[in-house]
């Protein structure tokens, strides 16, 4: 059974409606199981569980230090272009908004990847808009075979993809793909994407099963937290998740939280998430799935992303650059959006290091596989 066929047996009011009813005893029982279901998820992420969090934190830091040890990933984005075919309300490289374009050529990419290596990084995730006349499946393998030399573990967050395309990258090396849904909220998805590819909610939500048939390593998943609520749109996202390992079985999983940050001709987020939301889902991820991989932007500010290491996060970015070349070759181009935790790539390794926890590089080899 496809997915689409699963989330039409789902209404989103009644989901909602589902999550701020629960009840303290409902999230008492949950905490109490030994195996935690989809069911217990939508729980944790309740308004009920919030009096909890303390003990949420604490459980979820247990869990990741057992299946993780005290660890975390480094990976630094690399935007290879701003051009973008579709019209998105929350993106600051939406086709509408009239800034300068830009896509890496090989001698730019040579340059950023450079400057990416010497801060130490050997995991490296390539993002672009989404622009299928001149960033698609040919630039992006091109880009590839530039790279690989120089990463051990090179991911991608583009444009969806058919399955061919992403077999062709499987076969190049990628290790993971990153696609968002953005919002599971179909009523209104249209609202936020109304031109473009992207707009075509099933195409898209389909996408990571072509991900999986593709036997792609790993892949991630998340929602836009401030499109629409947020607890009911990372109850869908799990259920994705729950979906896709049951199919996919043999693809790791991570989740990253992406919130709406400012960014050029954009609107301000239509549901708050506050940082004590963000630590309470965090927790509810990890307690529901101990083998999810949790991933914290520097959209995040620093005092969050000083606290969040070790309550269930396994990767972060640092130093981070959401423009094309943002690293070595232009400096000045328009970002996606704007960071929050500015500081470089060393000073956060610093930070990990003296909360006892171990910075790392690089965690597999391609040989070996």
């Amino acid at each position: 059974m496809a997915f689409t066929t699963i989330l039409k047996q789902f209404d989103w009011d009644d989901v909602q409606h589902k999550i701020y009813s629960s009840t303290p005893e409902q999230v008492q029982h949950s905490l109490n199981k030994s195996k935690k279901s989809i069911d217990d998820f939508l729980v944790l992420l309740s308004p009920a569980a919030q009096p909890f969090l303390e003990q949420l934190a604490q459980i979820s830091q247990q869990l990741t230090q057992k299946r993780f040890g005290k660890t975390i990933q480094m990976f630094a984005p690399m935007y290879l272009s701003n051009e973008c075919q579709n019209i998105c309300t929350y993106c600051g490289f939406s086709m509408d908004n009239r800034i300068p374009r830009k896509t890496l050529n090989p001698q730019e990419i040579i340059t950023e990847i450079t400057e990416i290596k010497s801060q130490g990084y050997d995991h490296i995730l390539l993002v672009s808009g989404e622009a299928n006349y001149s960033v698609n499946i040919n630039y992006f393998e091109e880009a590839i075979r530039l790279i690989k030399p120089t990463f051990s573990n090179i991911s991608i967050e583009v444009q969806p993809l058919s399955l061919d395309e992403y077999r062709r990258l499987h076969q190049l090396g990628v290790h993971a793909v990153l696609v968002y849904q953005e919002t599971y909220h179909k009523a209104v998805y249209k609202k936020y994407h109304p031109k473009g590819k992207k707009s075509n909610f099933e195409f898209r939500l389909d996408t990571p099963d072509r991900i999986g048939s593709a036997s792609i390593h790993k892949m991630g998943l998340g929602v836009l937290l401030g499109l629409e609520d947020w607890r009911t749109d990372s109850f869908f996202n799990a259920l994705h998740i729950d979906y896709l390992q049951k199919n996919y079985w043999q693809t790791k999983y991570s989740v990253s939280f992406p919130r709406l940050r400012p960014a050029e001709g954009t609107v301000a987020p239509n549901f708050i998430m506050h940082d004590k939301d963000l630590v309470q889902l965090i927790c509810a991820y990890r307690i529901w799935n101990e083998d999810l991989e949790i991933s914290i932007s520097t959209r995040e500010s620093e005092l969050l992303r000083n606290h969040i290491i070790g309550l269930g996060t396994t990767s972060m970015s640092a130093g981070s650059k959401t423009n094309p070349g943002g690293y070595a070759v232009d400096q000045t181009s328009l970002e996606q959006f704007e960071i929050c935790d500015n500081r470089t790539t060393h000073e956060i390794a610093a930070l990990i290091k003296s909360l006892g926890y171990e910075p790392i590089w690089k965690d597999w080899d391609r040989s070996f596989i």
